[in-house]
This record gives C-alpha cells, structure tokens and sequence, in this order.
C-alpha cells in the first residue's frame, strides 16, 4: 500500500495499477483482533480513498521537486495551481481520515461493547461517547482545514502530523491505530492537571540511558572499537582477545553467529554456553563457562574479563537498534570490544565521554581485493562460475534458485541461511568450500553479510530490491557493500574451528584474484556500481526502548483498565529523548498489547510479552497468542499437546494427502513452526506455566524437517518470477520520494533506518520463508 504514495509515469498504467492494488490488497488486510468478542477480528477495510489520498499527497512533493524555473507570471500561475491542489489533496485526505474513524466507530455493535474500553477514559454513558465521538469529529475537521492554511508541521499542527505520517509510513493500518490512539488522547484531554502531565515527563525522560546500569558505571571499563570493512580481520582479533580472556561474553545480531562462535569454543574444549531467546545450552558440572548469545540476550548482571558485541552499526537500527546500546552501556566487562563500520566511530566515541570510559580505536584494511564487475550474468544462471554465491531474501527463493542452477549448469548446489539446522549448515558450507567435489555454487540468504565466512569467490546479487513492513525497498549501501563484500574470504569459519584444535597462528593466505561482485539481471547492476562507490552516512544516534521500571512506575498514573497499548504510546509521545539517541520502532508491540488486553497479568508480565517473536498478522498468530497469554493470567494450562490453537496434526499430514492449495501447506507448517518458536520463547520466562519445552523442541525439530523437504521440491514459475522481479524494482522506484517533503517539513535529522543485511523479524532473527504470499502463488510440487 505503501507504493500507492509515490506518483510516477509508472503508476498511470493500467497494469501497474493492477499490481498495486495488489499489493493494496496482501499488505492491508492482516487481522487485527480483541478478543473481547467471539466475533471475527476486526480487520481495517481497504478504502477507496486511500488511493486517491496516496496520489494526491504525493504529487504535492512531486510538484515542489520539479518546478522549473521561469518568468514570474508563469510563478505565480504554478503557485496558484499548487495551491488549489494542496487544498483537493487535503480534503482528500480529510475524507479519508473522516471515513477511517467512523469505520473504527462502528466496529463494535453496541455501548455495552464499547463500555470496557472507554470507561477508563471517563465515558459512562452512551450519550457521552456520541458526544466525544462529534467533538473529535470537529477536531479532525479543524486539523485538515489548517493543512489548507500551509500548516503541516508537527508543532503547529500535531493531530494532521500524526495521522498523515502514519499513513505515509504504515498505510490504512497505520492509519486506523493513529486514529484510535488520538480519540483516546481527546478523551485524556481533562483529566490529567499540569502538574500530573509534568510528572508524565519527568518518569518518561529517557535522556540519560547510561543511568539505567549503577553497577556498570561503578566500574572503569576499556572500549576497543575494532573498524573496517569486510573481510579485514576485526572479528577474528576481538575474538582472540575473547579467547585469551578468564571468562567473557560474545554477542552477535543473528542466533547461527551465535551458534558459530559456540562451536569454536567447544572445539576447543572450552566451556562455553549457546543462549538465544527460544534456545538455551548451559555447560552442565560448570560454574564458570563462557557465553556466545545474540545481543538482546546479553547478560547484563554477571562480570566477566572480556565481552565482544559484534555488528555494532546497528546501534542506530530503528528497531533492534535498543540491543546494541543496552548492551554497549550495561555490559560488565573490563574489556569490551566492539566490531563493525567505520561510520560508527563518532557515536561510540560521543558515548564514552559521557560514561566516562576509554575509548581505542582499532582500524583494519581489507585483506584481499574487491571489484564490481561491468557487466551482469544477463539473467544466464549458465554464466555462473566456480566458487560462485548467489544472495536470495527468501527462503522459498533461495530452494527455487538451488533447483535453477543445478538445471542450466548441470553442476550442484549448496544452500546456506540462517533458519537451517546448524547441522546441516555447517555441511552444506563444508560442501561449497571443498574445492574437489562438484559442488560448485551457493545459492544463500543475505545472511552471509552477517559474517558467515565462505571460500566465495564472486557474490551475484539475484536482485537488489527486497520486502520491508509495508512495501519494496532498494538495499541501502551499507546492505550492498556488506554483502557483497564476503566475496574473496580470507578465511572460512571450518579453518577457524580446525585450527583452534592446535595452537597454530591464522594460517597465510594463498595468493588469489580480488573478490568479485556482480548481479544476475541487467537492471540491478547501476545500482550495485554506484553503492560501492559510495560511502554509507555516519550513524548518529543510537536506539533505546523504554525500560520495564519507567513503564510501570508512568501505569500507575492511569485507571486500572486503562489499555496497555495506550500507556505505550503515551509513553512515546511524551518520552524526553537525547539527541545522541533515537527511539527505536513499537513495530508490533502496541497490537500485542491488545492482543492481551482482556487478560489480567502485571504490567511486568505484559512487558514481558511486547519482545515475544508472535506472528501477528498471520492467520492463526494473534489466536496462538491469546491463548499463552490466557495461560499465563490463569499461571496453568501451559501444556502443549491442550492447546488445539496450536495445530500439532499438521505433522501427520504427507504434502500430496493436504486438501488445499501448495502454498497453503506450506503457510501452515510455518505457522506452526511460529507457534512451537513462540511457545519456547515463553517457557524460558514462565517456567511454570509452560512445562513442554522438550515436547516443543520437538515439534519444532520435526516442521523444520517437514518444511525443508517441502522446500527442497517446489519450484517457481518464470514468468511469475519475472513479474516479481518487475514489481519489485518498480514498487522501490516509488519509495524514492523524500517521507520529509512529503510530511510538508524538513526534519533536523533523518529518521534511523534499519542498518542489518535482513529483515530478521522471523525468531532467531532469521530470514522469512516468502517475502509475501504473492510469492507463494506460483510455487508448484515438482513432478
């Protein structure tokens, strides 16, 4: 939906409509649910306003970026003429917004409906909720009418602000969540005096998040920054210190990093703990071990010598981004190592002054070579060479790309990403990396970028477009460059692991070629050329999250049944922040918090649920979520083989014996495979509550196996492949738009973007199994 906000010559014709409303269709349409009712979630109508609004809007900035210049009469015609159509664009939108609301209005059938919510508010009564409903009404209409005036800006016009960034940002869903949070902050509008809204600031000022961590202030700690691109030894020097230490921490951003450095260690006869949010391996007989987690995981309450925290560019990541610095400021460790961009050196140098720590900076060069080549493969898989990866975003993609490769080359081809049993990875890497079989390319996901270290001597991106929340985007630079930068390894993770067996130094590099780097199809490859010539924007601000503490001490200023998900977002609006620092996305966390509004737990409990790995917007996700949110309210019911929401049958079920469509077997293995994640998520911080973790692992073990099987016999059509392909670029294309000029101001600082290699919204922070369900459309068994 997201695309339908960038007009362009594209965007006039007829088939791209098509594929826009399309997209309009899949991306808007994902359930949102109460479960105050027994009735059907409510779900956010596709409006068919919302188009024209989209085109509208974004023609405004259209306009501003290309006036040309010209005599003054031809000024003031075209000002006249942008005038009236900022205003038909406004009152568009108005419409629109209008329209949303009394749609959320009539959600709900009746008062007594209405009445658990709106009670909190002060609404007793029927006639006073028609009476708040009207004088919303006026301000929503007063809020469009002072757009007409020319003014847009936050501060001067907060309400229209909110909506249409929402709308820009989140489309008809966004929308639809702003709206209801601005009618229940209409309703707070009397009942907080200045002196209660002023202690609302005071709890949320999140200006100091150092102050968070005593015991590590109390200490004098030693940061070694270790920079460079790719491929230049930073990671493999941390981790000798790491390795020299008494004891320490490893931190990654992906749970198969994680699992990476646990093996080495373990190779070497060294303790060492697995700890990731759905997976815990503790050395038994020891009390003194190492621990190689991801980085939301990182214990915060044990000393140790040395931690490393690897990736730390993504310290100003927009959603994952609180990790990094959490970990960064509440680490106790003596030594700690940081490993990652160069453009990150200012921000961690900006943070030690303030904490007081001594900051080193190490910079490394790169160890071999690396050239774009000037032209692409043509779309000739048959033009791949020896030694050859080709990056994916999917897993579905990256089968489908195994299964074309091995057809035109008549050679094999391993498979690499993150959600594979690490079992199997590691073989599947060992096959790629021995030169004397015929597994001559990798086909793998974009977690290679991440620091899966293989013998690639070219990397081929299969496109340079990928899916986001809401749309198609194109990779930023640091994306590319990252990725793109595993070609000409100097050293595989099998070296590493084989020599930490011997007290051997890193072994010399043979002398080879540069590392290559190229795409499959023609128009990707300008794009490709222009990010290695180019350097990625410093990071200036580091992302935080609200602490657990600062939400329930601001809850206690509200009414008991007051939503959990508006004390969030009051918190965000409120939230006094540094400029060194950036509030990192809610992403899913206001809907899960409605999710389990009917529920009575703690407000710690509910803090706990807002970083489950929950599939939301899937089917069968927000139902699987309720129902462990029921049992954790209850304190029972947590056993695994009771809760028909989790569909255990599946199991059972051969792919030629399921009645439905392909794409729906595979669907639902997913979801289940969500669930079982889920349901292990939970049990690591409700013990007793859910009591079948090995049942779970199980089961979890068991849909791996049944959904790479399946993986492994499917196959895509061209021509559907193609379209995607066009799709893809074309939905990018329509991004490109500044969200500033369209949000009628010229924001001080730019928004943190996401600054991993992938989505990593899957659990484990793994790539997804489609990129979106179109994908799934022409996925056909193969005979």
């Amino acid at each position: 939906m997201r695309s339908l906000l960038h007009r362009s010559h594209w965007a006039r014709t007829s088939l791209s409509s098509r594929l826009l409303y399309q997209q309009q269709h899949v991306f808007s349409t994902a359930p949102r649910q109460t479960a105050r009712s027994t009735k059907r979630p409510w779900t956010p109508k596709v409006h068919h306003l919302s188009k024209v609004a989209s085109l509208r809007l974004q023609s405004l900035d259209e306009a501003a970026s290309q006036r040309p210049s010209g005599s003054h009469h031809r000024d003031t015609v075209r000002k006249v003429s942008d005038h009236l159509e900022t205003v038909k664009t406004y009152l568009t939108f108005r419409k629109l917004a209008l329209s949303c609301f009394e749609e959320q209005m009539k959600k709900l059938d009746s008062w007594d409906q209405k009445k658990p919510e709106y009670n909190a508010f002060g609404v007793t009564s029927q006639l006073d909720f028609d009476r708040e409903v009207l004088l919303f009404r006026q301000s929503l209409s007063k809020a469009c009418d002072l757009a007409n005036q020319g003014r847009v800006e936050r501060e001067s016009n907060p309400l229209f602000w909110t909506l249409r960034n929402a709308f820009i940002t989140l489309d008809l869903r966004g929308l639809y969540a702003e709206l209801r949070y601005a009618f229940q902050s209409f309703l707070t509008r009397s009942m907080f005096p200045g002196n209660i809204q002023a202690t609302h600031r005071k709890i949320a000022d999140l200006r100091f998040p150092h102050e968070w961590f005593p015991a590590t202030r109390a200490l004098q700690r030693t940061i070694h920054l270790h920079v460079g691109p790719t491929n230049s030894g930073k990671t493999y020097n941390a981790l000798k210190a790491l390795e020299n230490a008494r004891s320490g921490i490893y931190a990654g951003p992906l749970r198969l990093l994680a699992h990476e450095v646990y093996s080495r260690f373990t190779a070497k006869g060294v303790s060492c703990a697995l700890i990731t949010g759905e997976e815990q391996r503790i050395p038994k007989d020891v009390d003194v071990y190492f621990k190689s987690c991801t980085v939301e995981m990182t214990p915060l309450n044990h000393a140790v010598d040395v931690a490393v925290i690897d990736e730390i560019q993504m310290i100003g990541d927009a959603e994952r981004g609180w990790a990094w610095t959490q970990a960064v400021l509440g680490v106790q460790a003596k030594e700690v190592h940081l490993c990652g961009e160069e453009r990150a050196v200012e921000l961690i140098r900006s943070l030690c002054a303030t904490i007081g720590d001594e900051c080193v900076v190490h910079r490394y060069e790169r160890l071999s070579g690396l050239e774009t080549m000037d032209r692409s493969l043509g779309g000739r898989l048959d033009q791949l060479e020896k030694g050859d990866a080709v990056v994916s975003f999917s897993r579905v993609g990256i089968h489908d790309l195994k299964r074309r490769i091995e057809k035109y080359t008549g050679k094999r081809c391993a498979v690499v990403y993150g959600s594979l049993p690490p079992e199997t990875r590691a073989h599947q890497a060992a096959l790629f990396n021995d030169p004397n079989n015929d597994y001559d390319y990798l086909a793998a996901s974009d977690a290679i970028g991440m620091g899966l270290n293989l013998e690639i001597k070219r990397v081929v991106f299969e496109a340079t477009h990928k899916r986001d929340h809401s749309s198609f985007r194109q990779m930023t630079v640091s994306e590319l460059k990252q990725i793109g930068g595993r070609a000409g390894r100097y050293r595989t993770a099998n070296q590493a692991i084989e020599s930490g067996t011997s007290n051997d130094e890193s072994p010399t590099p043979e002398p080879r070629g540069p590392g290559l780097v190229t795409c499959l199809e023609n128009e990707d490859l300008a794009i490709i050329t222009n990010a290695f010539r180019s350097e990625a924007e410093p990071i200036t601000t580091a992302g935080i999250q609200p602490p657990t503490a600062v939400i329930e001490r601001l809850s206690t200023y509200f009414p008991p049944n007051t939503p959990f998900s508006f004390i969030l977002n009051r918190l965000r609006d409120t939230a006094q922040i540094s400029s060194r620092y950036h509030m990192c996305h809610f992403k899913d966390m206001v809907t899960i918090a409605d999710l389990i509004q009917p529920f009575p737990m703690s407000i710690y409990d509910r803090c706990v649920f807002l970083n489950a790995p929950a599939a939301v917007r899937d089917p069968n996700g927000a139902r699987v979520l309720q129902t462990f949110a029921k049992c954790v309210s209850r304190m029972e019911g947590g056993n695994l083989l009771d809760m028909p929401e989790v569909e255990l049958e599946l199991l059972d079920i051969q792919p030629g014996e399921w009645p439905g469509k392909a794409s729906e077997y595979l669907q639902s293995l997913e979801a289940l495979h969500k669930s079982v994640t889920l349901y292990l998520w939970l049990s690591y911080r409700f013990t007793g509550v859910f009591t079948s973790q090995n049942l779970a692992f199980h089961v979890k073990g068991l849909a791996e196996e049944k959904i790479n099987e399946y993986l492994s016999n499917i196959s895509l059509t061209d021509a559907g492949r193609k379209a995607r392909s066009v799709a893809m670029r074309k939905g990018a294309e329509a991004r490109k738009l500044k969200k500033d000029m369209l949000l009628g101001e010229t924001p001080q600082q730019k928004d943190p973007i996401r600054e991993g290699v992938g989505e990593w919204n899957e659990e484990g922070h793994e790539e997804p199994l489609y990129d979106d369900a179109s994908q799934l459309k022409d996925i056909s068994p193969l005979p």
